[in-house]
């Protein structure tokens, strides 16, 4: 009998763990009730913590912030504080490029040592900025920046090796794809080690079981294409051609390459910007596991899924559980929430006129869930504003949690509600925050176990 019963809580506790989901493409709200500002990231695991380090996009292209998050899942991200911030004048002043941000841990220094691509508005200085820190998420001394020997560098990416040394990942628009050895101190470039003549920028370098792949993207600015890979088992030669691993015409789903995480033993992640040029800030994020056999990499697009970070399996996810769609038209209204047409919703139609000065409210009642689990619900909805809207969603009863809606256009889009349901039947309301209006609202998409 003790046997079973602690079987059926790991089996529960499993099911409430496996309810969490990564969904590409959506508004993922933080602790801080804005969608994430992480672009052309970065991500660093120190000891069971995953630290997610981009560029605040909010104001458009110019230098702002370079912003640090924090998620034990790769889920729930909670708003650290910025590493960088704009300065009065120098590289990091007003009217500055400075993207893709990436950071390793020098065990020699005990620093962190924070890259980033150092640029003037026309893009015509081509450098690679410097920063150090103590800790990976506090505030950072710049350094400096400078032309890795002699060359330019535009998109760039880091890269450790199994033996402590670091490389540099930088794309010489002059010359091609280059790494870089970094000294022992990772400061500085000693020597180049390997160059690629295609044009490919948006750098990415993984390492699993004794094999490098080199992910890339070609250049066509703002705008997606199939990105590629290249692989060997030396950094020095061999690489292989260049080859698509998402669907061939998918433009890698609508996305850019910004880094490849490993997952255990045999397991990555694909991490890209999913770039909207008209409105950076409005710019969300892909991120799809990869399949990895030998020399072949895969990726299938996938609306939402579950990671799974303990694997020792060549898949970084796991099963998803089955789902159930409330339609926002059905739910009960409050205030002068109605229904509005919506030519991309499901069936034409969304619950509209959420929040403002009459208090629109939008109530599902009776939804279902088989276990009590922390889970995430996708919240289908439609902003044809230029700027977020946002949202208070309190589930049976609990506390406000706000959330943020990015511009949709007239598509529909998600934003991601994660959230205790109890087993059984559940109450989710969206109401406004204070007079301002909550998006339009589709309906809710559930996982049901």
């Amino acid at each position: 009998m003790h046997f079973l019963r602690v079987a059926l809580l790991a089996a529960l506790s499993s099911l409430a763990e496996a309810s969490l989901q990564i969904v590409p493409g959506a508004t993922w709200t933080a602790s801080n009730s804005e969608h994430v500002q992480a672009h052309g990231a970065g991500i660093i695991k120190v000891d069971s913590t995953y630290y997610l380090i981009g560029e605040d996009k909010t104001q458009g292209s110019a230098f702002q912030n370079i912003n640090c998050y924090s998620s034990t899942d790769l889920v729930q991200w909670t708003y650290v504080g910025a590493l960088l911030s704009r300065t009065s004048s120098g590289d990091l002043g007003p009217n500055r490029v400075v993207e893709r941000p990436k950071v390793l841990f020098n065990a020699k220094t005990n620093k962190y040592v924070l890259y980033m691509h150092i640029d003037s508005s026309n893009y015509g200085e081509a450098k690679v900025g410097v920063a150090t820190g103590d800790s990976v998420c506090g505030k950072y001394s710049y350094v400096g920046s400078f032309q890795p020997l002699n060359h330019q560098s535009r998109d760039m990416g880091l890269f450790a090796d199994d033996d402590g040394t670091g490389y540099l990942l930088s794309e010489d628009r002059q010359n091609g794809l280059r790494i870089m050895q970094l000294s022992d101190d990772y400061l500085t470039v000693t020597a180049s080690t390997y160059l690629w003549s295609d044009s490919i920028e948006a750098p990415a370098l993984l390492k699993l079981n004794g094999r490098y792949y080199m992910f890339g993207s070609k250049l066509t600015g703002w705008d997606p294409n199939d990105n590629v890979y290249s692989t060997s088992t030396s950094l020095t030669s061999g690489w292989s051609a260049w080859t698509t691993f998402a669907d061939a015409g998918s433009k890698t789903y609508t996305s850019q390459t910004n880094a490849v995480l490993p997952v255990g033993p045999n397991a990555a992640i694909y991490l890209g910007d999913r770039w909207v040029s008209s409105n950076l800030m409005a710019s969300t994020y892909v991120w799809l596991p990869l399949s990895i056999s030998g020399t072949t990499v895969t990726m299938a697009n996938a609306e939402s899924w579950v990671p799974n970070l303990s694997t020792t399996s060549s898949s970084a996810s796991t099963a998803k559980p089955a789902e159930t769609a409330y339609e926002g038209e059905a739910a009960t209204y409050g205030g002068k929430a109605r229904n509005v047409n919506c030519g991309s919703c499901s069936g034409g139609t969304a619950a509209g006129y959420v929040g403002g000065p009459d208090k629109g409210s939008v109530t599902f009642s009776n939804v279902r869930s088989d276990a009590a689990a922390r889970t995430t619900v996708r919240v289908r909805y439609v902003n044809g504003d230029s700027s977020p809207r946002y949202a208070n969603v309190r589930v049976n009863g609990g506390a406000a949690q706000k959330l943020a809606f990015l511009p949709t256009g007239s598509s529909v889009s998600s934003s991601t509600l994660h959230t205790d349901l109890k087993s059984g039947t559940n109450e989710i309301i969206i109401e406004g925050v204070g007079d301002g209006w909550g998006p339009d609202v589709d309906r809710l998409i559930v996982p049901v176990s």
